[in-house]
């Protein structure tokens, strides 16, 4: 092995191999001891040194490689490693071959002059502008393509598969081309090859590969999109609930106002004229009229009132034990309308669970939280027939989209015959400070 072939395979080599790692972890979201950067190299420059051919095996193998190094080094598991490990040899690979067209189309100019040291130039010229292209392909889609892994598989699948076409597709044409080795006459030219055609289809490959991720994009943004109207939609029931309840909870208070001053003179002629318990059995229905116009529910926060006072008053009337010890300041930080999101959705889902239960069953519905600091936590509990498995509907999706709203989780969990959905919120910093309180 000569010095051009140590330099190609052990100097670029190594280079590419812990750029392409880099970016790797980077796309993932990890961040990796160096140990495992000099680890995967060592794999990489082996993988050379078998592969001398160029075949699409061995870019396989480094797709493979690479996903081993997601999977075990990086920890995580989903379809995503198989896709960033794609196109990243992908990316490199396509880069590199556009470098080593160009410098086919360049070197017959100054090949007669120095055979020898234009093929040492043109080969360390066209790496280091392969390896520098290839960064700043990375660096676009680190800035602007970068997905969320929280995105279901089903949607991943639809870059990856056109994507590994391509992929195949390049370096199939390319070996269709040059084949397995390639021959360079006297004055530097390829014998009855054209560099053109591969070229543009490299630069084809490239520009489809954007492409494909520009398109999946914007279809990720419509999904969000359309996520978020389905909230909007959730958020304008809960609004047209409260709305409804106000109307006719003032109208209950207005009517009373009305005759406030005809009940407190017939209280007080009662009680003139000494008959006590009259007075007394009136005051009673009078304060029985006053128990509608108040909320069942006391949670310091009046649409909470309105919403989980309804919610639990339809449990009861489906014979479901209901508590509730949940008291929030007010206002906390949390928008009204995310909590309406967040109890509606859940306490339907508990009544729902409960109404499936046998009616010799005990049904019960908990709702309980507490505020610590700048961490509020919100546990609905409540009984289920314990078969079946678990579905993350609509319900939980949403409640889920305002947890991470506020840069929080959801959890769901079983025990027995016991199901309880815990939400944890970070109140926002602007927010007044809040002291610590257990509901």
């Amino acid at each position: 092995m000569d010095g051009l072939d140590i330099f190609n395979v052990y100097v670029m080599g190594s280079i590419e191999m812990l750029t392409v790692f880099h970016f790797f972890t980077r796309f993932l979201k990890k961040k990796v001891k160096f140990i495992y950067y000099i680890l995967f190299a060592i794999f990489g420059i082996a993988v050379i040194r078998i592969f001398t051919d160029g075949s699409i095996m061995e870019l396989l193998v480094y797709v493979l490689l690479l996903m081993a190094g997601g999977f075990f080094i990086c920890k995580t598991y989903n379809i995503f490693v198989g896709l960033y490990a794609v196109v990243m040899i992908e990316i490199m690979h396509l880069c590199y071959g556009i470098s080593n067209s160009v410098s086919c189309i360049l070197s017959p100019f100054l090949f007669l002059e120095n055979p020898k040291a234009v093929s040492f130039f043109f080969m360390i010229i066209s790496s280091i502008i392969a390896l520098v292209t290839s960064v700043l392909c990375y660096q676009v889609i680190n800035k602007y393509f970068l997905y969320d892994e929280t995105v279901r598989t089903k949607y991943a699948l639809m870059i990856l598969i056109p994507t590994l076409l391509i992929f195949l597709a390049s370096e199939y044409i390319s070996l269709n081309i040059y084949g397995d080795t390639i021959t360079i006459e006297a004055d530097g030219s390829l014998p009855g090859i054209s560099p053109f055609p591969i070229l543009f289809i490299q630069i084809l490959g490239i520009a489809s590969l954007f492409c494909i991720m520009f398109s999946y994009k914007k279809l990720m943004e419509s999904f969000k999109l359309s996520r978020e109207l389905s909230l909007l939609e959730l958020e304008k029931h809960s609004l047209n609930q409260y709305v409804e309840e106000a109307k006719i909870r003032y109208e209950k208070t207005k009517s009373f106002r009305h005759d406030v001053k005809n009940h407190i003179s017939i209280v007080k002629e009662l009680v003139q004229n000494g008959n006590i318990d009259a007075a007394l059995k009136y005051m009673s229905d009078m304060e029985n009229l006053t128990a509608d116009m108040s909320f069942p529910v006391s949670t310091n926060n009046p649409v909470l009132d309105i919403l989980i006072g309804n919610k639990l008053g339809i449990a009861k009337n489906n014979q479901i034990v209901v508590q509730c010890s949940f008291i929030a300041s007010y206002p906390c930080g949390i928008a009204d309308i995310d909590f309406c999101i967040i109890f509606s959705n859940a306490l339907d889902n508990a009544i729902s669970a409960c109404n499936r239960m046998n009616h010799d069953e005990q049904k019960y519905i908990h709702v309980t939280g507490k505020v610590q600091g700048d961490f509020l936590l919100i546990e609905i509990s409540n009984s289920y027939s314990g078969r079946g498995s678990l579905r993350s509907g609509t319900g939980l999706a949403n409640i889920k989209a305002v947890a991470e709203k506020y840069h929080g989780a959801m959890e769901v969990r079983t025990d027995g015959e016991k199901f309880t959905l815990s939400v944890l919120l970070i109140i926002p910093q602007q927010s007044e400070s809040i002291s610590q309180q257990v509901c």
